[in-house]
């Protein structure tokens, strides 16, 4: 009981990190005119540099644990750019494309995509309050990007898949984080993952090609995506999924859009209906519904 309480405190620590980090990408978005191309490699790179150097002093050659089969290796391959980077670019591109909280939102579908593949490995189908949950996910998401008006959309298509995509990367990285971690610090495995997407994204994005000078608070902007959002976010929040499980965990993510909401809100200014907030509920709920399905499957 008291490893199920260290493990929910530490994966709502590290979703309220992400809420920050997401506000503050906002504002290197809109203040400071960055490029989520140009953001995410530098960021994913930085934080497996800092980690990895961190962890060779630390664990010296079990550091290289992840690479010493070729299963092991793969595992890390598909977590680390399928999952958390890949996870990552979605998320940024569609709070460049939205807002922060639009973006953590979209990416609290997650637990659906979990939930589908969990009934998939379990060979059944969905129970009734599982098919509940899901239209309430469908129905927050629609009153948060239309309004109430069909025809007129407060949220671009673009941004909308680009939401879903990020949080069917977060269901692959809460699957296999636990097969990961079960015999490696949670450290070794952020750092390997946050440097194969940065290599990954500096492949595909070429962010050197993107003629971008940061200044002082842009340079302060990406210290604190890559200290709070990156290395703090996911290992507290990986640290939690290896104590409680990945349906569990994701489930206290919650404080993940609440975090961004506010700030997102109160700090930059942009507006929030009652569409968003009865949006938020229905999502909410959905959370919830999922939660008491699984109680009673436990």
């Amino acid at each position: 009981m008291k490893n199920d309480y260290k493990g929910i405190l530490l994966t709502t620590a590290g979703a309220a990190c992400w809420g920050l980090s997401g506000s503050m990408g906002e504002y290197l978005f809109d203040v400071q005119r960055m490029d989520s191309q140009w953001l995410v490699p530098i960021r994913l790179g930085l934080s497996g540099i800092i980690l990895l150097i961190y962890c060779m002093f630390k664990y010296k050659k079990q550091t290289f644990r992840p690479w010493r089969s070729f299963q092991s290796a793969m595992y890390m391959l598909l977590y680390g750019v399928a999952g958390v980077s890949l996870c990552q670019f979605l998320y940024f591109l569609t709070i460049q494309l939205s807002t922060a909280a639009v973006g953590t939102i979209l990416q609290d579908l997650a637990p659906i995509f979990i939930l589908i593949v969990a009934c998939i490995v379990a060979k059944r189908w969905p129970k009734i309050n599982e098919i509940g949950s899901i239209v309430l996910a469908i129905a927050g998401v629609f009153l948060l990007t239309t309004h109430g008006n069909i025809e007129h959309m407060s949220v671009s298509k673009e941004a909308i898949l680009a939401g879903i995509g990020s949080a069917f990367c977060v269901m692959i990285y809460n699957v296999l984080a636990p097969k990961i971690t079960f015999d490696l610090p949670v450290i070794i495995a952020q750092g390997w993952s946050f440097l194969l997407g940065g290599i990954f994204g500096s492949l595909v994005f070429r962010p050197w090609h993107i003629h971008y000078m940061p200044n002082i608070y842009g340079i302060g902007g990406i210290a604190f995506v890559v200290l709070v959002g990156n290395i703090c976010a996911f290992t507290f929040y990986i640290s939690g999924v290896k104590r409680i499980g990945p349906q569990k965990a994701i489930l206290y993510s919650f404080a993940e859009p609440i975090t961004a909401a506010i700030i997102s809100t109160v700090v930059l200014g942009n507006p929030f209906t009652i569409f968003d907030v009865i949006g938020f509920l229905l999502i909410f709920i959905m959370l919830w519904l999922i939660t008491f399905t699984e109680k009673n499957n436990d």
